[in-house]
Formats: C-alpha cells, structure tokens, sequence
C-alpha cells in the first residue's frame, strides 16, 4: 500500500510540472498572434535610372559687376540740388547734382575779358613790330628798338595763349557744376547732400554699371579644372531659378582659404526681381546630363553618419537587409545612388526608420499604405 501511494504522488508531481511547462491552447494562439503582428508594413520599390544633370555645389556673395564712382572735380561749391537717391535707375549723361555756379560764372566772365585786353595788346604789339620791320634798314630805327618791338610782340601772343587756356579752364570749371551720370546703371550709395561745399574728389553717388549683378562663387581648386569661360550656373530662390555663365576664374586663390574665385555674370529672369548685392548665396554649376541610379528620398536612411537602405527578401515571411550605400545627387524627391545597390534590387520606400537588419515585414501598395495612415 504504502509503494502505491509513493507511485502516485511521483505521478501526481509530474503532471503538475508538465502544466508549468507546457502553456495551454489559448496561450499559444496568443503568441502567434502576437507574433504575427510584429511584422511592420512597408512599400517598396526597384530603383530608376534617369538623366540628370552634373551639379558643383557652391556658395558666394552677390556683387555688381563694376561699381562706378562719380565724384566732384571742384572745389568750394556748395550743392543747390540732387537729382538721384539710391535704387535710382539713370542713364549715362542724367543730371545727378547741381552747384551753385555764381562763382564759375564769374570767373569765366574775367577770364573772357582778360582774352579780349590779351587780343588788343597783341594787335597793338603786332602793329608796331610791323612798322619796325618795314623801316628796318633805313637807320629811321635803331636795331635795338627794333628787336624791343619784336620781343613785345612775341609776348602779347604767349600772353594772349595764357588767357585763352585760362579762359577754358574757367568753362570746365563751369561745366563741372553739374555732375552727370557716366555710364547707364543704379545708384547703389549716395554721399551727396544738399548745402554740402565739396572739395575735388569727394564721392557723390556709386553707380552699379548696367545694373548687372554676378555671383561671385568660391570653389576649392580642385574643382576648378571643370570650369571653364561659359559654364552655366543656376542660383535657386523661392520666386524661381537665376541663370548665368562663368565670365571669368580668378588667377589667384586665396590665402586664408585656399579657394579661388568664379565670376558669374547673372541672366535677368522674368517674373524675379534683380538680386540685391551683399547676400550670401548658394548654387550650382551645371554640366552636361548622366545617367543616374536613384530611389525616392525616403528609402535613404541616415545612421550613425552613414545611408543605408533596406533590401527586400522575397520569401513566405519577407524580411529585410540593411546594405550600406553611397549617395550623390539629389533632385527633387529622389537621391542617387553612386555604390552599393544594383538597379535590379527591390528597396524599401517607406517604414524604414522603424526597421533593423532581418526585420519580418509585410508589403502592401502605396494606395493601401495610404488608407491605413488614414485609419490611424
């Protein structure tokens, strides 16, 4: 009796270990479940080869493309008018400032009549030059007076030269009272103010010749010898793109840098104001177009300083591989891909912030990827 009742306790304490061990129907169809809904859904897509255009990233400050400076040439004349202001679109030979020419006017008036005694002594010295002339010879004159008469008359011409070019002086001066625009162009800096008494080579206005605008683009040298005179350069800005070509590289680089200078004289666009001078701005040089291998944008993903994207394995659970890729050019939504994916591959388009190397996923359409955003 007694090994009877050993037999069944023994049997007793092993059904309830293989309880404990074994869960029951219902907490394996949990499992399952929940297993199935570890799966994360995805959408995916197989990369495109499209034309896409070379781009060198820059970024340099706008610039006139020559600055004229229009200053006084007198001095001691006091302002009475100014005709311009900055933003002031003018034409070469527009009245931009006015003197006040009581001065001038009466310096021209003496130096006329400093010509006019110049001319009446000359007539007078040459009258008598021509009688000592006539009687010489004749012992009615003495040789020395004679010459007296000939040097005299050599003098009122020189005399009357000095007052003639004094005279023109006196109409430059004149003239000079108005200051006049020297070429077509917009008026970037004003000095002048009214009342203000100029000395010679003060600065009046600065003028943005032509108002032509560059882009005054720094690249390293080593990107240099893939530009040249006339390579097309695009400047985006949210009213649309500004167009132009290389002018000129500078000869030199610069020696805190070590970055060269490219002058890009900009196209007017239609619709976009002209670029204000002074801003920092960022563009591209575009070359000819090549083949790129690209993926949407959001099939790139950016961990620890490195792109990744998730390649499908198509099997009866599909999973996904992380692969390390090199990226290039972007436009628009899309990104290319220089190395580490082969056009063939099938690529994760969206969910892959959420996805690890051997992740189980579910794949659906972008429409139903869609509806079910919306349903959250």
């Amino acid at each position: 009796m007694r090994r009877y009742s050993c037999a069944l306790a023994t049997m007793t304490i092993a059904c309830i270990a293989g309880l404990a061990l074994a869960p029951p129907v219902w907490a394996q169809e949990d499992t399952q479940a929940t297993a199935g809904a570890a799966a994360l859904t995805v959408t995916v897509t197989k990369p495109q080869i499209s034309r896409w255009p070379v781009l060198i990233p820059a970024s340099g400050r706008l610039a006139a493309w020559h600055e004229a400076v229009i200053a006084a040439e007198v001095s001691g004349l006091r302002i009475i008018d100014v005709k311009a202001d900055v933003g002031t679109a003018v034409k070469k030979g527009d009245l931009l400032v006015q003197f006040a020419a009581e001065t001038a006017q009466a310096e021209l008036e003496q130096q006329q009549a400093s010509v006019e005694q110049a001319e009446a002594d000359l007539e007078e010295a040459t009258a008598n030059a021509n009688r000592a002339r006539g009687l010489a010879g004749s012992g009615a004159i003495s040789s020395q007076k004679t010459t007296e008469y000939l040097i005299a008359e050599r003098k009122a011409k020189a005399a009357l030269a000095s007052s003639q070019a004094a005279l023109v002086s006196a109409q430059l001066t004149l003239g000079r009272t108005k200051v006049y625009a020297n070429d077509d162009g917009v008026i970037s800096e004003r000095s002048a103010s009214l009342g203000k008494v100029v000395t010679a080579g003060d600065e009046l206005f600065k003028l943005i010749r032509q108002n032509r605008i560059e882009w005054q683009a720094e690249l390293p040298v080593k990107r240099l010898r893939e530009i040249k005179e006339g390579t097309r350069a695009v400047i985006p800005t949210p009213l649309g793109e500004v167009r132009g070509e290389v002018r000129l590289v500078s000869p030199t680089t610069s020696t805190t840098n070590g970055r060269a200078i490219v002058y890009v004289a900009l196209k007017p666009t239609e619709g976009i104001p002209q670029p204000k001078t002074g801003i920092l701005v960022s563009g591209n040089f575009e070359f000819d177009p090549t083949d790129a291998l690209t993926v949407p944008a959001t099939a790139v993903t950016m961990r620890d300083g490195f792109s990744y994207v998730f390649l499908l394995n198509a099997k009866d659970q599909p999973t996904v591989t992380r692969k390390r890729v090199e990226t290039g050019r972007r436009q628009d939504n899309r990104v290319e891909i220089l190395s580490g994916l082969d056009k063939a591959e099938v690529v994760v388009v969206s969910g892959g912030a959420f996805l690890a190397d051997g992740s189980v996923v579910r794949v659906v359409d972008g429409a139903e990827a869609a509806a079910s955003e919306a349903a959250k």
